[in-house]
């Protein structure tokens, strides 16, 4: 069974990583497709709010209705140690460049190399203004113009459903203060 790890912090879930994991099931033949949380991501160390199991029943939520797709929590920060034992490693072209950053590894070329030598197969999707590498490009047209930074500054358009219910519900990425009247209250 060919298999797909798709990292992120998904935060906020959106339309985007969804039309993502469907392409990248249909592009590289896959059966399955994890999309992998770190407890604590690699670069996103202070990411404290919404609550990391809010985030990710948000994420649960979203991914709910597909069942070639399951969540996965990890404790793992770097892609080599994430994707290990999958079969296809998904990730945005801004990710690409940072998995390709030696300030990852300790500062050390040597160490980025042995990391980028255990990735498998990759599914990068483009990401402008960062380039994207031929050899391993995944298009996905329903992409396009979606993000989780401008879900956060307020456009809860591109929230999937149950990201938006959610903030609806509690204003976890739209409306902080909100939030944490509703965590006092909860």
């Amino acid at each position: 069974m060919r298999q797909g790890a798709y990292p992120g912090s998904f935060n906020p879930p959106t339309p985007a990583h969804l039309a993502i994991a469907a392409a990248v099931v249909a592009d590289r033949s896959l059966e399955r497709i994890d999309f992998i949380v770190s407890r604590v991501a690699l670069a996103k160390e202070h990411v404290d709010r919404p609550l990391f199991e809010h985030r990710v029943a948000a994420l649960r939520d979203s991914v709910a209705s597909r069942p070639w797709a399951d969540v996965v929590i990890t404790d793992h920060q770097l892609l080599a140690d994430i994707a290990d034992g999958y079969d296809v490693l998904v990730m945005g072209a801004d990710k690409w460049e940072q998995v390709n950053d030696p300030t990852f590894y300790g500062g050390s070329v040597a160490a980025r190399d042995v990391a980028i030598a255990r990735l498998p197969e990759l599914a990068v999707v483009g990401r402008p203004p960062h380039v994207t590498p031929e050899a391993h490009r995944l298009d996905v047209v329903d992409a396009t113009g979606i993000s989780s930074t401008r879900a956060r500054q307020g456009a809860t358009d591109h929230m999937t459903p149950a990201a938006g219910a959610f903030d609806r519900l509690t204003g976890a990425w739209s409306d902080p203060e909100r939030y944490e009247r509703w965590l006092e209250a909860n």
